[in-house]
């Protein structure tokens, strides 16, 4: 696999990923918030590259150079250690968010916080009621809360009295608010994903981030969805890497082996083929965007459940064993491909499929 990542030199790139998967082990083993993972990341200057520019984030020539070069990114952070991964895309997406609806004073603020090694998530899940803001005091809590409690901040959602949901700064390093009984996983451990309470937080005007119905709107809302599919793709190509390694040279020998980690590797180069054509188009803001998103969702969970099964045949008991890397990663993967309504997507990929070839006029079959 190419770890050459936009803006890093190869080496650089190699270097942090193996810093990165050394602490995800340690992380994995003993669960709790990676503080050594994302400070590394901060210092290395990956906090804030994707910024906006106000708030101090890279320049790039145009959205598209800055997709790809964030879709390397998250590859190369999830390829490492995908609960980091996981951390760092929503991490990314509240940057998204401040750069598409922040005022300039509140990019300014978030530069400063930025500078300061801050992270940042975002939190929509919730238990019922939801999460309500009356007058200027938030009520009810989220849940699946990635970082709850060791992140600086989040950009949650709340619903108004009237209206649509309005976009809302919180700090989310308040560990009385945050409850982590409930995550005991078997993967994705690092992310602690808990429960976050926000009752009885006073919001002030610039805590607002954008106008009501920001957070819905699309295509960015579904077409984002590429952003974690990139790190998806990052733990694929992580396992086909640790079943390269893990072929002992008897396997190599053997042709069956050999076809394995073949089928291995299409799996993975199909999924990034579908993953930096849907970064391109969700850039672009393409009429098509959604559509191609909840395709490549479909795409890239499909090419993960074949490397896994690939890599277990190939590995046999040893992928099963504790602290073995094909063991994390296939841990991890299981989960995180089981983002909210992965099945909804899909149908809704094969009604576009039906009427038209999403690849485009030009590449079309029909």
């Amino acid at each position: 696999m190419n770890h050459k990542t936009q803006g890093v030199s190869p080496a650089a790139s190699i270097d942090l990923e193996g810093r990165l998967t050394d602490l995800g082990a340690r992380y994995d083993a003993s669960p709790h918030y990676p503080v050594e993972s994302l400070a590394l990341l901060a210092h290395e200057g990956w906090g804030r590259r994707f910024a906006p520019v106000e708030s101090g984030g890279a320049a790039y020539d145009g959205p598209a150079d800055k997709a790809l070069a964030l879709m390397d990114a998250l590859r190369c952070v999830g390829r490492a250690d995908l609960s980091v991964g996981r951390l760092f895309e929503g991490h990314v997406n509240a940057l998204a968010l401040f750069d598409w609806y922040g005022d300039p004073r509140q990019k300014a603020w978030l530069g400063a916080v930025l500078a300061r090694g801050g992270w940042f998530g975002v939190w929509a899940t919730e238990p019922p009621p939801g999460v309500r803001l009356i007058g200027d005091r938030l009520h009810g809590a989220k849940m699946f809360a990635t970082g709850a409690g060791g992140l600086r901040h989040a950009v949650v959602t709340a619903q108004p009295e009237q209206g649509e949901r309005q976009l809302i700064i919180v700090a989310a390093d308040e560990a009385a608010r945050a409850d982590l009984s409930g995550w005991r996983v078997r993967g994705m451990r690092a992310t602690t994903s808990g429960r976050y309470d926000l009752t009885g937080l006073k919001i002030e005007p610039e805590q607002r981030l954008g106008r009501p119905g920001d957070y819905d709107r699309e295509p960015r809302f579904t077409a984002g969805a590429w952003r974690f599919t990139a790190v998806q793709l990052g733990g694929i190509e992580g396992l086909v890497l640790a079943l390269r390694e893990a072929l002992s040279e008897a396997a190599r020998g053997d042709p069956i082996q050999r076809a394995r980690f073949a089928d291995a590797v299409v799996a993975a180069r199909t999924a990034w083929l579908w993953v930096r054509e849907a970064a391109r188009r969700a850039a672009s803001e393409a009429a098509d965007a959604e559509d191609f998103a909840r395709a490549t969702r479909g795409v890239v969970e499909r090419s993960a459940l074949d490397v896994m099964e690939l890599a277990a045949r190939a590995v046999g008991t040893r992928s099963a064993f504790d602290g073995e890397r094909v063991d994390k990663i296939t841990r991890d993967l299981s989960l995180y491909l089981r983002q909210a309504g992965p099945d909804h997507a899909k149908d809704q990929a094969a009604r576009t499929w039906l009427d038209r070839d999403l690849w485009g006029e030009g590449d079309a079959l029909w």
